[in-house]
This record gives C-alpha cells, structure tokens and sequence, in this order.
C-alpha cells in the first residue's frame, strides 16, 4: 500500500473537499481519499502508486492547483494495534 499526499489550493467548502475526492476516486482504483482545505491537501492511499503526473492532473482538471507531491509505503492498522499499539 502507498499513501500519497497532494498539495491542493483553492478549496473553500466541503462541496470542495468532496469535489477533489470525487475527481481522484472516478480515475483511479483508490483505498481510501480525503481531501482536507485546513490542510490544503488530498490524501490519497491505494494498492500502487500512482503517477505524480496523473494524480495532478485528475486534480487540476477540477479547477484546483496542485502544488506538491509527497508518496510514502502505508501500512493499514488493524483495530487491535490501534488500541494496544
């Protein structure tokens, strides 16, 4: 699994927010996306890696400016290591 993090500036609501996460859901085959505009951000984890550029452009084709790339490996945490580390 691979975690990566998008910055994105320009979303105001969370009509923004779901908007952003929309647009990265409908392209790619994705675990789990969240899109945060107090953070300025989309987080986006999924089974491969997707390509810097092709992530940046599902997000800019909705109106929004990227303006960075981070990509790290993501391990999913069960419940139990969750509450006994």
């Amino acid at each position: 699994m691979v975690k990566m993090t998008v910055g994105v500036k320009g979303m105001m609501c969370a009509m923004c927010e779901s908007h952003v996460a929309g647009a990265v859901r409908d392209k790619f085959e994705v675990e789990k996306v969240k899109a945060d505009k107090g953070k300025e951000n989309c987080v986006v984890i999924a089974a491969r890696e997707i390509p810097e550029t092709e992530l940046r452009a599902a997000i800019d084709a909705t109106g929004y400016e990227t303006t960075s790339y981070q990509s790290e490996p993501y391990e999913k945490k069960g419940f139990f290591s969750k509450l006994f580390g």
